[in-house]
C-alpha cells in the first residue's frame, strides 16, 4: 500500500482508540491532533496522511492517534496524555518524536512532562499551556453553535478563526457544503474535548521539559493568540521558537515549508 499506510484501533482504557500508522523509516514520530478529534477521528486517514506528511515518510515511521472513543466527563489533558503513553506501550513505542497541533499540543505537554523516557524531540505547533481569553472566547463561540445544532455556523466559526483572512475569503462559499458534510450525530465527544482545552494546566510543570522542543506558533492566531506560543517557549528550557507572524492557527496547512522546518528540527543535532 502506499506509503506502507495502516488504519488500526486499540483497546485502552475500557474503549477503542483510532490510530493510523505510515512510512518506512526506523524513527517514530507520533502525531497528536487537535480539537477536530471531538468530531472525527482519524479512523480510515491513513492514506490522505500519508500523502500530506509523505516527506517523514522514508526517515520515519509515523503514527497518529486520536483520543479513545468513549470519553468519560471530566476527561482532562493530562488523563489523555496517561491514555496515549499506554497506546505507544502497546504497540511497542518506547521512545518517539512527538508532534502535537492545537489540543494534541496540550496532550503533548503532559506526555513530555510526566513520561520523559518516551518522548525523543518535541514539536508544539499552535497551543497553549493554560487557558487564555482568546482561547475561551473561541470555544465558547463553537461550543455555542453546536448546542443550538447550527453547525453551518459551527464550521465558518472554526474556518474564519482558524486560517488566514485570505484563506476565509476565498473559500468562505464551502461553509454551507461542509456543513451539511460534516455534522456529526452527536457532539459528546467534542463537548467533552473542549472542557479539557478550557481546563488544560501544564504551565507551571514546562520548566520540567527535558525534551529538545520546538514551538511554532501563528502571529495572527485568532484561536489561542500568538502570545500562547511564545510563552510556552519562554518555559521550556532551551526550547526555539518559529513564529509565523502573517498566519494564524492553521498555518500547518498554510505555511507551505511547515512540514520541512518539522523536519529540519527533527534532523539536527
Amino acid at each position: 500500500m502506499l506509503y506502507n499506510a495502516k488504519n488500526g484501533t486499540l483497546k485502552i482504557g475500557g474503549s477503542e482508540m483510532d490510530y493510523i500508522r505510515f512510512g518506512t523509516g526506523e524513527r517514530i514520530l507520533v502525531m497528536l491532533p487537535g480539537l477536530g478529534d471531538g468530531l472525527r477521528s482519524v479512523k480510515g486517514t491513513a492514506l490522505p496522511m500519508a500523502f500530506t506528511y509523505r516527506v517523514f515518510a522514508k526517515e520515519f515511521t509515523v503514527y497518529a492517534f486520536s483520543r479513545k472513543n468513549a470519553l468519560p466527563e471530566g476527561y482532562t489533558t493530562k488523563e489523555m496524555a496517561a491514555d496515549q503513553a499506554a497506546a505507544m506501550e502497546q504497540l511497542g513505542i518506547q521512545k518517539a518524536d512527538v508532534l502535537g497541533v492545537s489540543m494534541g499540543g496540550m496532550i503533548a505537554q503532559h506526555l513530555a512532562i510526566s513520561y520523559p523516557e518516551m518522548v525523543g524531540k518535541l514539536i508544539l505547533t499552535v497551543t497553549s499551556a493554560r487557558p487564555n481569553p482568546i482561547l475561551e472566547a473561541s470555544i465558547d463561540e463553537w461550543v455555542s453553535c453546536a448546542k443550538r445544532g447550527d453547525h453551518t455556523a459551527f464550521m465558518d466559526s472554526n474556518v474564519r478563526r482558524i486560517y488566514s483572512e485570505e484563506y476565509y475569503r476565498k473559500n468562505r462559499w464551502l461553509v454551507p457544503i461542509m456543513g451539511k458534510l460534516t455534522k456529526p450525530k452527536s457532539y459528546e465527544r467534542f463537548f467533552i474535548q473542549a472542557e479539557a482545552c478550557l481546563k488544560h494546566s501544564a504551565f507551571e510543570n514546562l520548566h520540567q521539559i527535558r525534551a529538545q522542543t520546538l514551538v511554532i506558533g501563528g502571529g495572527k492566531d485568532k484561536v489561542l493568540g500568538g502570545d500562547a506560543s511564545r510563552e510556552i517557549a519562554a518555559e521550556i528550557p532551551g526550547a526555539q521558537l518559529r513564529m509565523y507572524d502573517r498566519l494564524g492557527h492553521g498555518l500547518y496547512e498554510e505555511a507551505g515549508d511547515f512540514n520541512q522546518t518539522v523536519l529540519d528540527f527533527l534532523d539536527a543535532f
